[in-house]
């Protein structure tokens, strides 16, 4: 058990401290060194910074704890049947602590060893500028929705085994295209929970949208599951 939480803490701060590390270094404005300064990564670095991280995250600890790393995810696998509440309250607990950890280094970097935050915001989820509170939490509930559900169909024993990091991987990345010009995509409570306490303000006042929202998209992932799958290979 304990080799598990370490992997969920320890794959939920790579995910916070890289993929939001990220946009919060180079989403927006001129990055590099000399003249003239290179583009920033933009939308598409930043989607692609998730879904490849969640790719090596997923090959390197999904054979150990299956690499949730993700609440949302969690809550889905309880409700389907694939994980025992007793250790998905654990894995919230390692996942929480790892997006702090994370964040928390983010911080560090910016506001203790001169790093520019590109975000503003230090990567946090946002809704008000670009979709109102309603938009927000629909967008929220059904990204969430079409990524869990990706990540219970391509991790099922009837799926390619060999596959589904990637899989699970490009998924992330569709829904942060979609949802990073509208809230910064959270799809992830852990993911909002640690850059919005070192934030605060406006982000930790709406941070209650992005835990409900997901944790609301993970569950109807985990019921419509079943009507889904492929079934047993025989």
């Amino acid at each position: 058990m304990s080799r598990k939480l370490l992997a969920e803490f320890l794959g939920t701060f790579l995910l916070v401290f890289l993929a939001v590390g990220a946009a919060v270094s180079g989403i927006a404005g001129a990055v590099g060194a000399g003249e003239p300064l290179g583009p920033a990564s933009g939308v598409v670095g930043v989607a692609l910074a998730f879904g490849l991280v969640l790719v090596f995250v997923a090959y390197a600890f999904g054979p150990v704890s299956g690499a949730h790393v993700n609440p949302a995810v969690t809550l889905a696998m309880v409700v389907a049947r694939k994980q025992p509440i007793g250790e998905a309250a654990a894995y919230w607990i390692a996942q929480v602590l790892g997006a702090v950890t994370g964040a928390f280094v983010l911080w560090l970097l910016t506001s203790r060893f001169g790093v520019t935050d590109q975000t503003g915001a230090l990567g946090t989820n946002s809704y008000g500028t670009t979709i109102d509170m309603g938009g927000a939490f629909v967008l929220e509930t059904l990204l969430t929705f079409a990524f869990v559900l990706v990540i219970l169909l391509v991790t099922d024993r009837a799926a390619n085994a060999t596959t589904a990091g990637l899989g699970i991987g490009v998924a992330l990345v569709v829904v942060h295209l979609v949802g990073i010009p509208l809230t910064g995509t959270s799809v992830n409570p852990a993911r909002s929970i640690g850059p919005a306490l070192f934030e605060g303000g406006v982000a930790l006042e709406q941070l209650w949208l992005f835990i409900l929202a997901p944790l609301l998209g993970g569950l109807i992932a985990a019921l419509v599951y079943p009507f889904t799958r492929a079934g047993d290979v025989r």
